[in-house]
């Protein structure tokens, strides 16, 4: 064995194969969508609904969560609040979630920001978003660019989502889409078909040892030392 003095061993246990590949796979999937735009016609709606489709054909059950209403973090408001704890319910619902949002000035909207705001790293003793997958897509009303994923990918490392490799960036995004708001076929379509059909496998491959994938030493650690104090401090 390695000189790993500085591990307790009690802690750190053999890679558990069987936690990693269960026999029996829950196949059903759920995936929360988020969009950052309240405009009448929002190009970032239009492709997270464009996405919801294509993961309905997957076979995902599949929510919006409507952020017309919900108030900005800190503005006299809390979890109470009707939209804020709505928004909380679906989070915890889902499985996995899909962010799109429109690029302003170089970086995600407001309203979109505003909704990763509300969204808590601990409800209580569940964590509502460790461990569940995370697909990343913005629009721009100009050239392609890639500013907003990349701050979202940020963002879902920062709430301990796996935010799958692929991403979709729509230029120009008036003209993706006809008078009915569905999507043209186009290279730009294909990828966001890429990308849910990624989420979806991921999404299929983790859900049911999330808990385990993301079981951390230093935390078992730090829970056997407290039950350590808690037995010692009864004797």
């Amino acid at each position: 064995m390695a000189d790993t003095p500085h591990i307790q061993d009690d802690c750190l246990p053999p890679i558990d194969k069987a936690s990693l590949f269960p026999e029996q796979c829950d196949r059903s999937i759920k995936i929360l969508l988020l969009y950052g735009s309240l405009r009448d016609v929002s190009y970032s709606r239009l492709c997270a609904e464009e996405a919801g489709r294509i993961l309905e054909r997957f076979g995902a059950e599949v929510a919006f969560f409507n952020p017309a209403g919900l108030p900005l973090r800190g503005d006299n408001a809390d979890e109470t609040h009707p939209k804020v704890a709505e928004l909380h319910k679906l989070v915890s619902w889902c499985d996995g979630m899909v962010w799109s949002t429109p690029e302003l000035h170089g970086a995600m909207t407001g309203i979109m920001k505003t909704q990763i705001d509300w969204i808590p790293l601990s409800l209580g003793s569940v964590r509502p978003t460790q461990g569940k997958t995370l697909a990343v897509m913005q629009v721009s009303g100009g050239s392609q660019s890639f500013n907003a994923v990349n701050q979202l990918r940020i963002l879902g490392r920062w709430m301990r989502l796996l935010t799958i490799p692929n991403q979709s960036s729509v230029p120009k995004a008036w003209q993706e889409f006809d008078d009915n708001g569905r999507m043209r076929p186009s290279s730009f379509y294909d990828r966001i078909v890429d990308v849910m059909e990624e989420l979806y496998k991921f999404t299929l491959l983790t859900k049911d040892n999330r808990a385990y994938l993301t079981s951390r030493y230093s935390e078992r650690v730090e829970s056997h030392e407290k039950l350590s104090q808690r037995v010692n401090s009864a004797k």
